[in-house]
Order: C-alpha cells, then sequence, then structure tokens
C-alpha cells in the first residue's frame, strides 16, 4: 500500500501530473509579466495572483479529487490619456476654445505658381 504523506507529492500526481505542468507553467508566466512590468517602472508595485482550487469528494472510503486552476490575475496595465476640450455645447476639439490659431489652419495649395523643373 503506498502512502501519500505530503502536498508536493500529490501535486505531481494528480492528473498524472499534467496539473503540476499547467499550474507551473502559469506560475512562471505570471511572474514574467510581473518582472517585465517591474523593469519598465521600477517604483511601481505590480501584484498578481495565481490560484489552485480542488475539490474533495469522499465516499465509502474512496476520495475524488478534483483540481482547478482559474484563469491568472494580472495588474491592468495603465493607459495613456489623451485630452480634448468640448466646445460648442459638448462637441470634442483638439484645440483649446480661447486661445487663437497662430496659423489659421491648413493654407490653399497656390496652383498658380510654375512648377519646378530642373535646369
Amino acid at each position: 500500500m503506498k502512502i501519500i504523506r505530503d502536498a508536493q507529492a500529490l501535486m505531481g500526481m494528480l492528473e498524472s501530473g499534467e496539473l503540476n505542468r499547467e499550474f507551473s507553467e502559469q506560475f512562471t508566466q505570471v511572474l514574467e509579466k510581473l518582472d517585465e512590468l517591474s523593469s519598465d517602472q521600477p517604483k511601481v508595485t505590480f501584484k498578481g495572483e495565481v490560484s489552485l482550487k480542488l475539490k474533495l469528494e469522499v465516499k465509502n472510503g474512496m476520495v475524488e479529487i478534483n483540481a482547478e486552476i482559474p484563469p491568472a490575475k494580472l495588474p491592468k496595465m495603465p493607459r495613456r490619456s489623451t485630452v480634448y476640450f468640448l466646445v460648442d455645447g459638448g462637441k470634442l476639439s483638439t484645440e483649446h476654445p480661447q486661445q487663437n490659431d497662430m496659423f489659421g489652419g491648413p493654407r490653399d495649395i497656390d496652383r498658380s505658381r510654375s512648377q519646378l523643373t530642373d535646369a
């Protein structure tokens, strides 16, 4: 009779080792992503989460173990903001309504001028 004495041994045997492989893979991916984020912004703390859920059912001396690896939780990536101005009753503009345009917008093309030619 083989007796399983610790969780480490059990983890390696569940689902013929496949559960351990999948959980380790997810764990590694989360650590790599957190390391990448931390390298880009070393003064910010980034948090992630990996979970393993084991459901146990016992009937007449037999234990059935069903495992679940929920999706990993990673920090939400901050997005850049874009600033616009409200004008004319709620319409968006890229120009501040109280500043004058120095250039007056795009200029028309003067087609009466002769084209450059090689001499």
